[in-house]
This record gives C-alpha cells, structure tokens and sequence, in this order.
C-alpha cells in the first residue's frame, strides 16, 4: 500500500467519545505539526462536567452490559474482534497519527500499530485464564482469593507512541472486566479518538472506552481527582506523575500505576561486540528522535574502547532521512515542539559552557518543522545538565570508566531508574552486573523492546508505581479478596 498523504486533506474528528459516540465540543488548545510547524486544528478542553458525564457513562455501561461479570471468555473474543479491526484500519490510523505526532507514517502500520493489534490479543486471553486461587487453611475453613474488576480507570497517555501507549492502559483494564475514561495529550489526540471508535464497531459495549480530550490540570485533574474512578494509570513525566500522586492524595485515596521519566544508561565493556553495541545505541537515539521514556541516552564505556565506540556512533548518527512524518521515505523523526526544541538545545548550550564537547550534532537541522540533529556529547561530567535531566530528544553523553565498580557508579542516576543497556561478552559478568542496576527492565547485548509482551515495564526510584505490560498489568486491573469460610 502506498502510506504517503497529503496532510491537507484528512478530516479530523474533533470532540469527546463518550458512550458510543462522538460528541461535538469547541477547540481552544491550538494544534501544530511537528513536521512542519504549521497550525492546522484545534483541542477540545473537557472540565470536570464532560469528565464527570464521561465516568458516569461509564458505570452505567458496566451495569447494563454486566461487562465484569459476563462469561469470560467473551470479553477475550470481543477485544480480539477489536484487535482484527485495528490491523484492518490500519492505514486510517497511521495517517491519523503521523499528521499529529513525531512517529513517520512508515513506522506506525508495521510498528506501533501492529504492536498495539497484539498487545489487545495477548491482554484479550488473560480474561479467562487468571482467576482467585485457594489458599491452604486448616481442614476446618475453606479459603481462597477473589478477584473482581475495579469498575471505571481512568487513564492518561503521552504524545510520543500515542496508539501503543492507548493498547497498554486500555488493553489490561478492558480484559479484567473495567470501563476506562481516557485522556491522550491534547497534541496528538485523533489516533486515539478513532481508536476508541473501532472498539464499538468491534462489539464492546458502547461506553466502555470513552476519551475525554484536553490538557492536565484541567482534564487530568479532573479525572484523577474524581470519586467515581477507582483506579488510575499514568504514563508521563515525573513531573506531571507527581501531580497526580498530589491531586490523587488531596482528593481521596486510591491505587495508581504510574510509568515515569528516565536517564537510562548503556554500559560498554571493552569485550563487547562494538558493531553490535554501536547499532543498537544509535537505534536507541534516533528511534523516534530520542522521545522515549526508556531512551538509552547515557553511554558510559570502558576507556580502552571509548573513542572506537564514538567513531562508530558518529558514522551512524549522521545516516538519517528527516522529513514529514506523513512521507513513507521518512526515517527520522521530528521533536514535538518549538517549546522543546528551545529547551533541548539550552540544556545542550549550558553543558558545552560546563566543558562538554560535541562530536556531532548540537543544532537544529535547516528545515521547516521542529528537527533537531542526532547529538554526541563528550567532556560530560556526572553533574553536567545533559546527564541528570531527561533531555527527550536525540541526544547522547559520553562517560568513560576504567572498572566495573566506577561503570555501576556512573550509571546509578540519583532520580531515575526506568530502563538499562549492557554489553559485554561475558556471561558472569552480565548476570553480575544486571543485579546491581538500579532499573525496572535491563536489556542485554540488545537496546529496546521486542514483542514479547509478557515482560512487564516499569522503574525504580522516580521513575514510577507499579507495571505495564505483562501478567503484573492484568493484576493491577483486578482488586483481591479475601474469603475464609468456616466448614
């Protein structure tokens, strides 16, 4: 199929999905495009009346439908139908996201689209094959425990894989028996609007999958905050994910899941394969241009091998097809903003004047739209702004160590500890190493996720609460309970 399009002719659905269907609303959060920094539409701001008629749709959906008590196994066939929908719409979708997002046009059907097809089959089958369990009691009382659905999660999803991070708040919760209120970024919003509308076509109970638009301290707020919703998933920034652990604490008390920031680091050892570690570093920076809560954008390599490493980083840091994301030529992404190029480039700026050098990049590139150049920075030190703060963006420290002990020592960040890169050839040494690292998932002699959708995701420190993916997200959809009955 030819995936490229004319960014001027896609009609966009503008309003709230609430029960079933899309409910007009006025735009007042101006919209630009990544790709070339036009203005082009415009986001409704649902406050708490439209959240609240949304959460209140949505009880009334469970009760009607009896979603949570229904055989379970036909909630697994109706998210696989709804699976089967998604591949099948998919060039709609993957139009829809390129005209708002910084994902190419090329990238989303085989990529996020396809992921987000199996993300709803593999949730879709944990509907009838996790249950309570009996527990071992005295032969005089029987116990066990029990588990039920929630009732209405409300959940909020990032800009930067808007359809991915939709099938991971909406597929658990939906497989465990809940409702969802969803918010995704008031800047790439129509995805998920369509999304929510395939689940209907799909055969889920109308008012199930409702998506309020609008931005944080308005909507989020509002849904967070609200005594209808039992449960919240978050996946953001640690600044906004704070702000909701507060509102959520100022309001009432409930459980949340919440996946966070992240300074990842990749360590290199002077026996690794080079070529292998280079690729996949470099795959890490330039995947989506850096915007990634688990990027790896910390390098910290063996002295002996370090200027090797950097030589090869520059030689595939510099191989990138920039252009709009609705181009199937495109390989290389747009940042999201005018607001974040400024702040990417000034934390840049004030390493360089702290004595950091870059070996490549550290510039916008010469063209229409918010793109940066893959950057390589050398000279960092461990207090260096370009190593603490989550930059989200194609930029990358170099750090050296001589040891073992100094290589965990830089990579221990004193905030965050979603995600870490290690390679080496030596078995013992991986295993060893792997156990030290303060980090929710360690990838080895590889940089990234792969399709297997049973590792679960999540950090340590500030970098969040609790899980997504895998069985652990199931269960945090699910609340338990405990039954003791005397015989």
């Amino acid at each position: 199929m030819t995936l490229s399009f004319d960014p001027n002719t896609i009609s966009l659905p503008v309003g709230h999905f609430i029960g079933g269907r899309l409910i007009p609303a006025e735009a007042v959060i101006d919209m630009h495009r990544p790709s070339d920094g036009k203005a082009y539409a415009g986001c409704p701001l649902a406050d708490a009346a439209v959240v609240d008629h949304a959460v209140e749709t949505a009880k009334k959906a469970l009760r009607t439908s009896n979603w949570g008590g229904v055989r379970p196994r036909e909630r697994t066939v109706a998210l696989q139908r709804w699976a089967d929908l998604i591949e099948a719409e998919a060039e709609t979708l993957a139009r829809l996201e390129a005209l708002s997002s910084t994902r190419p046009i090329g990238h989303l059907v085989a990529g996020d689209i396809a992921v987000t097809a199996e993300q709803i089959r593999f949730f879709a089958e944990f509907a009838d094959k996790e249950g309570g369990d009996l527990v071992p009691t005295d032969d005089t009382n029987f116990g066990m425990i029990m588990t039920e659905p929630y009732g209405v999660v409300g959940a909020i999803t990032p800009w930067n894989f808007p359809l991915s991070m939709a099938g991971w708040k909406l597929g658990p919760a939906l497989a465990a028996g809940n409702a969802v209120v969803l918010k995704p970024s008031e800047m790439t919003p129509f995805s998920t609007l369509y999304l929510a509308e395939l689940s209907v076509r799909a055969g889920l109970p109308a008012g199930l999958v409702n998506i309020v638009l609008g931005d944080g301290p308005t909507t989020g707020n509002a849904i967070t905050g609200h005594p209808g919703i039992a449960k919240v998933s978050f996946t953001g920034s640690t600044a906004a994910g704070s702000a909701i652990m507060t509102n959520i604490a100022r309001t009432g008390v409930k459980p949340m899941t919440l996946e966070l920031g992240g300074k990842s680091p990749q360590l290199v050892f002077a026996d690794a394969d080079l070529e292998l570690a280079a690729g996949a570093i470099a795959g890490s920076i330039l995947s989506n241009a850096g915007q990634a809560c688990v990027c790896g954008s910390r390098l910290i390599v063996e002295a002996k091998v370090a200027d090797a490493l950097a030589a090869a980083l520059v030689e595939r840091l510099a191989v990138i097809r920039p252009g709009p994301t609705w181009d199937e030529a495109t390989d290389y992404s747009p940042v999201i903003s005018e607001r974040q190029i400024a702040r990417m480039d000034g934390i840049i700026r004030a390493a360089i004047d702290g004595g950091a050098e870059c070996l490549t990049g550290g510039r916008r590139l010469d063209r229409e739209g918010y793109f940066y150049a893959p950057t390589l920075m050398s000279g960092v030190t461990a207090t260096s702004p370009a190593v603490l703060e989550e930059i989200f963006g194609p930029v990358l420290t170099i750090q050296t160590f001589e040891d073992e002990e100094e290589a965990l020592s830089l990579a221990d960040h004193p905030a965050y500890g979603l995600a870490a890169g290690l390679f080496t050839r030596d078995l013992s040494r991986a295993i060893r190493v792997t156990r030290r690292l303060q980090a929710g998932t360690v990838w080895v002699n590889r940089y990234g996720r792969s399709r297997d959708h049973i590792l679960p995701t999540g950090g340590y420190k500030q970098s969040g609460i609790g899980k997504d993916l895998g069985r652990e997200a199931y269960l945090a959809n699910r609340k338990s309970k405990s039954v003791l009955i005397s015989l």
